[in-house]
């Protein structure tokens, strides 16, 4: 098994067999990061490749100072962004009043209540500004500052945004969580 120095350096030599090692070790994980920034699976398999293509570019410029698995999510996040950017013009869009819900008293749901692919389908229909605004500031943990540099928005937009997902994403949990009950209940 290859370490991620020898990896490092077997890429940045363009050897064959280093690359392959590195796309087996991270391709899932960073494909678990582009479906987060996709609209589906293929166009998350194709950020992917564009993703392992810039990681095989540019490994010769990774330091060494700092996680080498941080370095690699970043070069996901960012070529996710980039192809957002790309198809923005592409995308539907959808009125934000459409969006706006009103917080119903629901304070929290069981913690395991909800199974990651259900989760994962209420993030994924969350629109695409609302998505890329919640993931980077939920799960990467990027500061309303920065994501409004990366996106080229409002800081105050990013902090609309990020609010409004929420509101979808509890609105969507309490009727599933209705529904969820509906059928216990039937049981």
């Amino acid at each position: 098994m290859m370490s991620d120095h020898q990896i490092i350096e077997g890429c940045a030599k363009h050897d064959r067999k280093a690359q392959q090692v590195l796309y087996d070790k991270y391709s899932r994980l960073l494909l678990g990061i582009c479906l987060r920034y996709s609209n589906d699976k293929a166009e998350a398999e194709d950020i992917l490749q564009e993703s392992f293509l810039k990681i095989f570019i540019n490994i010769k410029d990774f330091s060494g100072t700092g996680s080498f698995i941080g370095w690699l999510r970043k070069v996901a996040v960012n070529t996710s962004i980039t192809h957002y950017h790309k198809n923005l013009k592409f995308r539907y869009h959808v009125e934000i009043d459409e969006y706006v819900s009103v917080e119903t008293g629901v304070t929290s749901f069981e913690e395991d209540f909800f199974t990651s692919d259900e989760l994962y389908k209420v993030l994924n229909e969350l629109p695409a500004g609302y998505r890329m605004v919640f993931n980077l500031y939920a799960i990467e943990g990027y500061k309303h500052k920065e994501i409004a540099e990366l996106l080229g928005i409002d800081t105050n937009t990013s902090k609309s945004q990020y609010s409004r997902a929420k509101a979808v994403i509890r609105q969507k949990l309490e009727k599933l969580d209705k529904l969820k009950k509906s059928y216990s209940a039937g049981d």
